[in-house]
């Protein structure tokens, strides 16, 4: 079994909102793998998938962005799931808008989202998928910051993200099926075009 993770906040206010592009992945993945309807358990939505008879499971934390881990512990709990059996979909400031980056591991990278599910998990051996966002304006105000990821894209931003979650669908799928390794030498950007 898989587990994929698309971290957001709950709720229609930030539904098309910059922190959100996890759960827009998530969506776009349920409908690609025909997946059962969204349900609520584990503090979460989720929904059943199945690839060559593996059980995918998706899921939404419905425990706000800074909390996503417990959301995520129940799951891997429930389910007796390693690490390295799960997929987190996060938004990055630190890529251009609609910029892709597929990683095996790691840390946080000051993303409360990640920092919560390493806390709740026990370690950050599982596999990214970062969706740029973009960077606000250059100021010392943590406001900006929160401003900047609850606030929805612009028309041509928006174009960019669903070109970036439309690229990252069978990115998910070979993960799903072949592993991190495998997906990270088939999508990852190469430099000069990513």
């Amino acid at each position: 079994m898989k587990l994929f993770v698309g971290l957001g906040n709950p709720g229609q206010e930030y539904a098309a909102s910059r922190h959100n592009v996890g759960f827009m992945l998530a969506d776009a993945l349920s409908e690609a793998l025909n997946a059962a309807p969204w349900r609520e358990k584990f503090s979460a939505a989720v929904a059943d998938a199945n690839i060559n008879g593996e059980k995918i499971l998706l899921a939404k934390p419905l425990t706000f962005m800074n909390d996503s881990g417990r959301a995520v512990r129940q799951i891997i709990d429930f389910y007796k799931l390693a690490a390295e059996e799960m997929l987190v979909a996060h938004d990055d400031m630190d890529l251009p808008i609609g910029k892709v980056r597929i990683r095996a591991q790691g840390g946080s990278g000051g993303h409360n989202g990640i920092k919560s599910v390493i806390a709740h998990a026990g370690d950050g051996n599982f596999a990214r998928f970062r969706i740029g966002i973009g960077h606000p304006p250059k100021d010392d105000g943590n406001d900006v910051v929160i401003n900047h990821v609850l606030t929805p894209f612009a028309k041509a931003e928006a174009e960019k993200i669903r070109d970036a979650i439309k690229y990252l669908v069978p990115a998910a799928e070979c993960f799903f099926t072949e592993g991190i390794a495998a997906t990270m030498n088939k999508y990852n950007p190469r430099r000069g075009n990513g």
